[in-house]
């Protein structure tokens, strides 16, 4: 037994109950972490509390952080009188069909490209990637050239249709390279289960490639959300323009609502905020889902 005990406490072991001491790296570590966290927390900080000082505050002491007078009227202002509620619908509504839109073209062609060798194959995925080269600001006037040959000037499905088409190439492209990851066998071992073609996709593909499904709405919610020079083009009447046309509007060259300007920057920031929120459980949950039966 007096062994077995001092076997138990010797050096190499530490003994139960005793904490392990904790390295100066971790603590480093952990230092550099928060840091890093606090320079990307504090210029959205800075934005959240402009938005609630006054107008006298802006005009007498700029350099002050916080606000000498919290004034919680300023969303209420923006909300009511300048049309931001409205454009915030538009640009939702103009988001969501864009994702749409993309997401029901994507997946079909980057699973054929994936599933399927064909002639020109390579060639067509190289065009997909070369299209990524192409700003919508070096395209506008052709853009705008060509909604006006489609009767689509100041539509909201102008936006949609340019906002996907520009999100598509994207899409495709990771998605494909996701599907291509997929082993065939599991697919064919669907087939043998009495899958068809479109079970196997729906019941084993997408679950296992659920990061690259959310990865492409990410990417496209986020690029519609914060698209700007088209729908500054295309959109000409005020209930058809979105977020990102409103918002610049508050400072002009003889007047400067700061704190209109913001408050507008704040409220934009919670749709993307809900969305990570929403789809967060579904990219981590789609890295094993599907390829267990």
């Amino acid at each position: 037994m007096s062994e077995r005990t001092s076997a138990a406490a010797s050096p190499g072991r530490p003994a139960r109950g005793r904490r392990r001491p904790v390295r100066l790296r971790t603590i480093l570590l952990t230092a550099v972490g928060w840091m890093v966290g606090l320079l990307f927390v504090l210029p959205y900080l800075q934005m959240f509390l402009t938005s609630l000082k006054s107008p006298a505050d802006l005009t007498h002491s700029p350099g002050t952080y916080v606000p000498s007078h919290w004034q919680w009227s300023n969303y209420a202002d923006v909300w009511k009188g300048t049309g931001v509620g409205q454009a915030l619908g538009v640009s939702l509504e103009v988001a969501v069909a864009s994702t749409l839109v993309t997401l029901l073209c994507a997946l079909p062609a980057a699973y054929y490209t994936a599933r399927n060798r064909f002639r020109g194959r390579g060639a067509f995925l190289l065009l997909v990637l070369v299209t990524q080269m192409f700003a919508p600001t070096a395209l506008v006037i052709g853009i705008y050239r060509e909604m006006v040959a489609l009767n689509l000037t100041d539509t909201l499905l102008a936006l949609i249709l340019v906002n996907a088409a520009f999100n598509l190439p994207f899409c495709v492209w990771i998605l494909h390279g996701y599907f291509s990851s997929i082993p065939r066998e599991l697919e064919e071992a669907a087939f043998l289960d009495g899958a068809g073609r479109m079970g196997a996709l729906t019941r084993v593909t997408l679950p296992i490639s659920m990061p690259g499904v959310v990865t492409a709405v990410v990417y496209t919610f986020i690029a519609a959300w914060n698209e700007f020079i088209v729908a500054l083009t295309v959109a000409v009447s005020p209930d058809r323009k979105p977020l990102t046309v409103v918002a610049p509007s508050f400072v002009t060259q003889y007047q400067a609502h700061w704190q209109f300007l913001f408050a507008t920057s704040v409220i934009a920031i919670v749709p993307v905020v809900i969305l990570f929120v929403v789809i967060e459980r579904y990219l981590v949950g789609g890295l094993t889902a599907g390829s267990v039966k």
